[in-house]
């Protein structure tokens, strides 16, 4: 299906629901990025369907950054490598299409396309049993915004949390890996969990998810709302949760989920603490 204008674009991608979206940067009558909020905001529009916006020039790290907050999940510049598109486009549609499925079993929350608990749960003991397989560890990362508190009347509009819960989602899932499982655990809270992955592999996991959001010192995370109009400067809080050994007899995979929820709720009631923590009496990454 192609389309030639902005207006074609929201049209037709809503009545052929794709599987991917390749939008081209040079479109005459509206900026990609606000095709890309457009669509991220749509509710006739699948929101994990994968959009790669393509430019005429060299991609700037800038105009990437600003591609994944508005809902991209790739920006490519010039030289196109026709062959690192293709297989982008091919992981990609294979992420949508599990999606797709975990939607219809009723596993996936419907404002952001990720993963809800039962889905995440679900997905943890999988990569569980292939970490098992391998003797190898699974972790979890819990990520949330702190908003702060500035008083009566300081909290942040319910417009202000659907633009930073999109912002956060498409973020997330821009800068997770494919064999990561990335879901949304209540109205602002969401996690990763990845197999494979140590304590020191999930303070980077965090790093890596909290560097699609925000350019900001680790300690200090900050970013505005993706909409206009709505600005709502916000940190990121982190917690994680390691097993070492998921081939262990007590080890419960959807166990992490808990654990790292536990340390980013630790991590949120101290407002001078660091910005992540890990579960206590779990293991923490060495410095």
């Amino acid at each position: 299906v192609k389309a030639y204008t902005a207006a074609q674009t929201l049209e037709r991608a809503r009545r052929a629901q794709p599987d991917a979206i390749i939008l081209d940067a040079t479109l005459p009558d509206q900026d990609p990025l606000e095709i890309c909020r457009a669509l991220r905001h749509d509710p006739e529009f699948a929101p994990d369907t994968p959009i790669i916006i393509i430019s005429s020039d060299h991609a700037t790290r800038q105009q990437r950054i600003d591609a994944l907050r508005a809902g991209a999940w790739e920006y490519l510049g010039q030289p196109l490598d026709a062959e690192h598109l293709l297989l982008k486009l091919e992981t990609f549609t294979r992420v949508k299409r599990a999606a797709d499925r975990a939607r219809e079993d009723g596993l996936v929350d419907p404002a952001t396309g990720l993963y809800n608990l039962s889905g995440l749960a679900r997905r943890a003991r999988e990569l569980g049993a292939q970490a098992s397989r391998l003797n190898g560890a699974l972790a979890c990362v819990a990520l949330a915004p702190d908003f702060g508190d500035n008083g009566p009347g300081s909290e942040p509009t319910e417009a202000v949390l659907e633009a930073v819960v999109a912002q956060l989602a498409g973020a997330f899932r821009a800068a997770g890996r494919v064999s990561d499982a990335i879901g949304r655990l209540g109205p602002t809270e969401f996690a990763v969990v990845a197999s494979g992955t140590d304590a020191g592999g999930a303070v980077r996991l965090a790093e890596r998810l909290a560097n699609a959001v925000t350019d900001g010192p680790r300690d200090s995370l900050s970013a505005p709302s993706a909409q206009a109009g709505a600005a709502a400067p916000f940190r990121l809080r982190a917690g994680y949760y390691v097993v070492p050994d998921a081939h262990a007899p007590a080890a419960d995979p959807a166990d992490t989920i808990l654990g790292a929820a536990s340390a980013l709720r630790l991590a949120r009631a101290e407002p001078g603490g660091p910005w992540i923590r890990a579960f206590p009496g779990g293991l923490e990454a060495q410095s």
